[in-house]
């Protein structure tokens, strides 16, 4: 079992930067990828950023050159540095691991066998 502890969330005024971290419980297996999601009120969960174990990354087009997501293994944490924030960024920031040997990392929320309970960002204009 593993668990998922997301931190670094807060109120920011747009234009902005936060680094959210995740730190999970257990070291994750070799081959597995991690993932930030965020969900906005009334809004269904979008994936933001992933990582393959072995550094390969993937971003949403709306967030590319203002997200970086990066991992220590020896440390179990993933983090996000988030740049030049905008308003539409406002969500609950969440954390995923999804064990098991990965070519092409899911983007699917539901493919993600662990989260964490979220951190909340907010962006003010």
């Amino acid at each position: 079992q593993v668990q998922l502890v997301e931190s670094g969330g807060g109120s920011v005024q747009a234009g902005g930067s936060l680094t959210l971290s995740c730190k999970a419980s257990a070291a994750t297996y070799s081959s597995r990828c991690m993932a930030w999601f965020r969900q906005a009120p009334g809004k269904e969960r979008e994936g933001v950023a992933i990582i393959r174990f072995d550094g390969v990354t993937t971003y949403t087009e709306f967030v590319k050159g203002r997200f970086t997501i990066s991992q220590d293994n020896a440390k179990n944490t993933l983090n996000l540095q988030i740049d030049s924030l905008k308003p539409e960024d406002t969500a609950m920031y969440y954390c995923a691991a999804a064990l098991g040997t990965w070519y092409f990392c899911p983007t699917r929320p539901g493919m993600y066998n662990y989260w964490g309970q979220g951190t909340q960002v907010t962006v003010s204009s």
